[in-house]
């Protein structure tokens, strides 16, 4: 395997040019920046990320979920609180995300706080979701141990029938979480490794620019 993972490239460019000195001074400015950049780059799932918690053991845990918002209060997601994702935020709302962009040679963390969207919100994006996104999140079992795919169809189609009846029907654990971040750093990737790094750390009179070594 040590061989064969050595012949794959990795950030060979070319990548796009960083100047530390023309961002703004508020990290989602510079994060929307990179998203379009990323669509316009035609990115399959740009707006993908890895959520990282805490369990209840003290162990990390991480997965791939999908950036529903970005707006004053931070970066919105939504997840069934009953999963392991939101249990986890539940005990410790202390959470990171990650966007990696390979094309652009270009990565994103976010360090912060989690906390829930008001009841309209989440009401509004569970309704807003494909019918067999509401049917799988009503069943209120993710995580579970599958005993089968019969057990699976069965429960979905319990579920359809629901939705059918009451088409404004949401989960009663539906929930919508925002990061609020006190640490947002960029990471623009070069070929000869002198990776640009630049960090945004919250402060009482807004955010503080650092740049960071590769």
């Amino acid at each position: 395997m040590k061989n064969e993972l050595r012949t794959l490239k990795s950030l060979a460019g070319p990548f796009p040019a960083f100047e530390a000195d023309l961002t703004p001074d508020d990290p989602r400015d510079l994060f929307s920046d990179w998203l379009h950049d990323a669509i316009e780059a035609d990115i399959k799932e740009p707006h993908a990320m890895v959520l990282s918690t805490i369990d209840e053991d003290g162990a990390p845990d991480a997965r791939v979920l999908i950036l529903k918002n970005l707006d004053q209060r931070g970066w919105h997601f939504a997840t069934t609180g009953r999963g392991p994702k939101g249990r986890q935020i539940a005990a410790n709302p202390s959470v990171s995300l990650t966007f990696y962009w390979p094309q652009l040679g270009r990565q994103v963390r976010l360090r912060g706080m989690a906390f829930q969207a008001e009841a309209h919100e989440r009401y509004a994006d569970f309704r807003a979701r494909a019918s067999g996104a509401k049917a799988i999140a009503l069943t209120e079992r993710q995580s579970e141990v599958l005993g089968s795919s019969q057990e699976l169809d069965d429960a979905l189609k319990v579920q359809h029938r629901r939705l059918q009846d009451e088409p404004d029907l949401v989960a009663a654990n539906w929930a919508l979480f925002i990061v609020m971040p006190h640490e947002v750093e960029f990471w623009q990737g070069d070929a000869e490794r002198r990776h640009h790094r630049l960090r945004y750390r919250r402060e009482k009179a807004g955010w503080l620019k650092e740049r960071l070594w590769p």
